[in-house]
């Protein structure tokens, strides 16, 4: 792709994310998610390929239908409270059609199928957008609106998108899909916790996003497309090998590892709250998740000799780590011990 269109692509995602949470009026809010929109569709298309169009044709339509519906939202509440302002939004339907739509942006169960076919479609640098800065936006608007969504609603959505995250991540070989279910289930997390400590829910965004751009980074750098390529990736770069492994243990929430910090935090809160039911199933169902994360650092580290493949091996490289996955890498395991400050912080 020509540098100055990636440029004016990349510059028009910074200007649309930072138009919606900037804003007050809800015609604003939504005009940042459709420059957003617009500005990733030719990252998603750039290499021709028939699925990249496909791809680039569902997150399209997806994503218009959503915006249709915050439009349509907005102005029920408009109407029936004259009120344009994102925090005022009190209309009980309003509010209803509201969580439909971002959940639909964000990829919540049950407006899910997209995303998973999306990422599969994406060059990996693109998917790591998809899955972190894209979902920034309809985030930032859930949080101004949480006092007047429905509780029991987020809470069901939330332990839906966990267990289908979960489950439908097992059998999976592409690593990107993984990625994919992997987010839906963080995202039924954050929507749990999202009315009863709003802020909980940025904390464990921000988390994600540094441990999934770690990831996506290392399977960016070594050329991981599916399980197969992942086991033979050791002889090429044992080191990128290791890191993975690292943070994929730290993104199933392992202690002692940043991962852990937001789901011990948000069981802590759901227990205050009286939900230990909802802390329990959620816990429960992480462990599907857990599964598949063991599954691919399994691939990655632990299939050295004599427990061989059948494919052929990588060269050696010996080429520089990029600083950029060394600091998120440090990020990923590192930041438990200062949990008592970020959670003064918050």
């Amino acid at each position: 792709m020509n540098p100055q269109a990636k440029l004016i692509f990349v510059t028009s995602l910074l200007l649309g994310t930072t138009i919606t949470i900037s804003s007050n009026h809800w015609v604003m809010a939504w005009t940042g998610l459709e420059i957003n929109t617009l500005a990733i569709l030719p990252l998603i298309s750039k290499s021709h390929h028939p699925r990249a169009i496909e791809a680039a044709t569902k997150y399209f339509l997806v994503q218009a239908t959503a915006s249709t519906l915050v439009l349509f939202s907005s102005m029920t509440n408009a109407w029936y409270t004259g009120q344009w302002d994102i925090t005022q939004l009190t209309h009980p339907t309003s509010s209803l059609i509201l969580t439909a739509a971002i959940s639909m942006k964000l990829g919540l169960v049950p407006f899910h199928f997209w995303f998973p076919e999306v990422l599969q479609g994406s060059p990996i640098i693109t998917g790591l957008l998809l899955s972190t800065a894209m979902k920034f936006p309809p985030i930032t608007l859930l949080y101004m609106t949480s006092p007047s969504l429905n509780p029991t609603l987020l809470t069901t959505l939330a332990i839906l998108s966990v267990a289908l995250g979960g489950w439908m991540g097992l059998n999976q070989t592409q690593t990107r899909k993984i990625m994919a279910f992997s987010s839906i289930s963080h995202l039924g997390w954050m929507a749990i916790i999202l009315i009863y400590y709003p802020k909980l829910t940025l904390l464990n965004f921000y988390l994600y996003a540094m441990m999934t751009a770690a990831v996506f980074l290392t399977l960016n750098s070594m050329k991981v497309l599916n399980l197969s390529m992942l086991m033979t990736a050791w002889t090429k770069a044992p080191s990128l090998s290791t890191i993975l492994l690292l943070t994929l243990l730290s993104l199933a929430g392992l202690p002692p590892l940043t991962g852990f910090l937001p789901k011990w935090l948000i069981i802590q809160e759901l227990t205050k709250q009286d939900m230990a039911p909802a802390a329990i199933i959620i816990s429960l169902l992480s462990l599907l998740g857990l599964f598949f994360y063991l599954r691919l650092a399994y691939c990655a580290t632990i299939t050295l000799p004599p427990h061989t493949t059948n494919h052929m091996k990588q060269w050696h490289t010996n080429k520089p780590i990029n600083p950029s996955i060394a600091v998120l890498t440090t990020l990923s395991i590192m930041l438990l011990p200062i949990s008592p400050m970020l959670a003064t912080i918050i």
